[in-house]
């Protein structure tokens, strides 16, 4: 990304990422500034929401907006800010761990209400920051740290939950191929609604099953997407042979901000309206 350096509206940052050598993080981060660059948008004008976890090492690495959310907590945050200002182009980047373990109710809410935020999910099948335990999407059986005998529950599979809950636009990607990355992380932003891009995102280090090698054996590009549910679904599951990457769903659903007839009128930053005392009101909290 070195080339894109000297643009106006660079989204590059002086500092390098610290994660482990070959880790999946570093396509998704090119991936996200190919994205942005492409799309002309100014640095100012974009806002991501970070969750914790290595997914969230990437706020010292993109010159934009970023905000350093709690953890489980980067969807709520990243729709209020959406609300307060719908102008801007709000992406949430955390793992599997932050959003669907920590963090699943809100992901949930935040698809049925087709918050307008593009959601890169870093699927890396483990906890990769606290070194190597069991996340909500590692496979039955796999063995970690903390499911020394195997994990026992059977995995989440965050496309389909969203699909479920008639999210705007639902997409899968491969960390490996950074075209792909970068184009269905641009239709997401560019949709209006709830986005979930899920990206395959290999760890090198503490996860030994889903490898570059194991992924490139299985993912099937889709050449077409779904309109229904049901379609949608059942493009989204995985089998042992085959896991379909591209537009998985999407739909034509308002997103929750344009059903808000105030906001029509502009921005909560922008409204206006006379002074009102409120000091009494104020003396009955006392």
């Amino acid at each position: 990304m070195s080339n894109l350096s000297n643009l106006p509206n660079s989204f590059n940052t002086p500092l390098f990422p610290t994660w482990c050598p070959g880790c999946g993080d570093f396509g998704i981060w090119s991936s996200i500034k190919q994205t942005l660059t492409k799309l002309s948008l100014p640095t100012y004008q974009v806002l991501i929401v970070y969750g914790i976890g290595c997914s969230g090492n990437m706020s010292n690495f993109i010159n934009c907006y970023g905000f350093h959310s709690l953890h489980g907590r980067a969807i709520p945050n990243a729709a209020g800010a959406k609300l307060a200002n719908h102008k801007l182009s709000i992406i949430v980047a955390a793992g599997d761990g932050d959003l669907l373990g920590e963090g699943l109710s809100h992901f949930i809410h935040g698809a049925r209400a087709n918050h307008d935020i593009t959601v890169i999910l870093h699927n890396n099948q483990i906890y990769g920051l606290t070194t190597g335990q069991a996340s909500p999407t590692s496979f039955k059986g796999t063995k970690t740290k903390s499911t020394p005998s195997g994990v026992i529950d059977e995995p989440i599979n965050p496309s389909i939950l969203a699909i479920s809950q008639q999210a705007g636009f639902v997409a899968r990607c491969f960390a490996a191929d950074i075209n792909q990355t970068s184009f269905l992380i641009g239709e997401g932003v560019k949709h209006p609604g709830f986005s979930l891009i899920e990206v395959l995102q290999p760890c090198v280090t503490f996860n030994k099953i889903n490898t570059y090698e194991w992924f490139r054996q299985r993912v099937k590009k889709l050449e077409t997407s779904a309109s229904d549910i049901l379609t949608g679904i059942k493009l989204a599951q995985w089998t042992d042979e085959t896991i379909n990457i591209g537009i998985l769903y999407k739909n034509s659903r308002p997103a929750f901000h344009q059903q808000i007839p105030l906001l029509k009128k502009g921005t909560l930053l922008e409204a206006t309206g006379t002074k009102r005392d409120i000091s009494k009101l104020l003396a009955t909290l006392t």
